[in-house]
């Protein structure tokens, strides 16, 4: 891990613990919509990029932009709380003089909303979601633009996230990638992607770093 000066995560089920939030908005989303939404395909298809949800439910393409706003609606209703010790070590890994940032597939009015009222509010040099770029994860896009906000190289930095995209993401702007588990369906896919290193849980990076 020598060399490493830029540390940049994904937001939701890697600092945000947003997956049942994320789920219940889908649902409802849909169930506004009058469309089914079988939580087996949830599972199977959930991506970074939801696009992906509504091809596996077979949405129109005409509807994912009333299914986008319905989802922000009913996801707005409530906001996701920071992971146990997600504060903690994002702000140990400051202190450490890492610069840090976010890359995230969501809105920047609700990943700025849950930094807002986090601990995190002043912690990130760099943040990118879904407004800020054209194409979603696995391209590296997002994560090309962070690096070029935080003036890192790709050999010194590392991208942590908890889904198979984000590590795909990470080897396409080699970086180093950090695989983390979480709730959410894609997270089972997560070692098949062969992130440069796994951990259980979150607040085991600054055993590395």
């Amino acid at each position: 891990m020598r060399g490493i000066k830029a540390i940049i995560f994904d937001w939701d089920g890697t600092l945000a613990d947003s997956a049942n939030l994320g789920l219940l908005a889908f649902q409802n989303a849909f169930a506004e919509m009058g469309v089914a939404f079988p939580r087996d395909l949830y599972e199977a298809h959930y991506s970074p990029n939801w696009y992906s949800i509504y091809e596996a439910m077979s949405l129109p393409r005409d509807k994912w932009g009333i299914a986008d706003q319905l989802w922000l609606k009913h996801y707005g209703e409530q906001t996701a709380p920071l992971l146990n010790g997600a504060a903690e070590t994002v702000l140990t890994l400051k202190r450490k003089g890492y610069r840090l940032g976010v890359v995230s597939s969501g809105s920047e009015s609700r990943v700025r909303r849950e930094l807002d009222l986090s601990r995190l509010a002043e912690a990130f040099a760099a943040l990118i979601c879904n407004e800020h770029i054209v194409n979603k994860k696995p391209h590296p896009e997002g994560l090309e633009l962070a690096l070029r906000r935080l003036n890192s190289k790709p050999d010194e930095s590392v991208y942590v996230g908890d889904a198979a995209e984000d590590v795909q993401m990470g080897k396409r702007a080699r970086v180093l990638t950090v695989g983390v588990r979480s709730n959410y369906p894609s997270s089972a896919r997560l070692l098949s992607s062969n992130p440069d290193l796994y951990l259980e849980s979150l607040n085991a990076l600054v055993n590395y770093f």
